[in-house]
């Protein structure tokens, strides 16, 4: 097991893959910590308490959740939307992967490519990726490692994210309902959500229409 530990930046102007560094994927039932391979239940625990603890909290679906080409997919993606008013979390899509730079919007769009921007504009501190092909999660989650300090946490329908602060695999529609009654227990026993209050935008057939 490696000593290299996937935490919060900023790391570096280039940081290393954490597979590189010797971490390896957790086996079903595990997810990362930082790197480390631990029982699921505690993910969900630190994950839930990380989002509470967080100022500005964010979810960003990725192309595999917000396109609906199965209905799996739909019951998935209103899972998210539960999520997201439960904690509460922005929800900020990246709906897909053209680099956009430098005329990306970033209060309303989150892109591979440069990833810190969005999160250095809203000033998000944690994030959950979810629906986001692997390889480009991956390539999002090294820079927002190396330029800033928002914690990160993927939740990976295959195997996990090495270069995630914490990771889950197999996520699936119980894995987002599980996560929400965590968030629901700690509320419930006194951990208040610290999150700034916002207005989330809403999507037209044109963009992004104001609230």
């Amino acid at each position: 097991m490696s000593n290299y530990e996937v935490k919060a930046g900023p790391e570096a102007f280039l940081p290393p893959a954490a597979a590189t560094m010797g971490n390896v994927l957790p086996d079903p039932g595990e997810a990362h910590i930082g790197g480390k391979l631990v029982p699921e239940d505690d993910a969900y625990d630190l994950a839930a308490r990380k989002i509470l603890a967080a100022k500005v909290p964010t979810i960003f679906p990725g192309p595999l959740v917000l396109w609906k080409w199965t209905d799996h997919v739909a019951e998935k993606a209103k899972a998210l939307r539960e999520l997201a008013v439960e904690a509460p979390m922005r929800l900020i899509p990246m709906a897909d992967y053209r680099p956009k730079y430098p005329k990306i919007i970033q209060e309303y769009e989150i892109n591979p490519n440069h990833p810190n921007l969005t999160i250095w504009h809203n000033k998000i501190d944690v994030c959950i990726f979810i629906g986001v092909h692997c390889h480009m999660a991956n390539l999002s989650l090294k820079i927002i490692r190396g330029g800033t300090s928002c914690y990160t946490i993927a939740m990976c329908a295959m195997a996990g994210h090495e270069d995630a602060c914490l990771s889950f695999r197999d996520a699936d529609l119980n894995m987002i309902q599980k996560l929400t009654a965590k968030i629901k227990k700690l509320k419930s026993e006194g951990v208040e959500s610290q999150a700034e209050p916002f207005t989330q935008f809403v999507m037209g057939p044109s963009g992004p229409l104001t609230p």
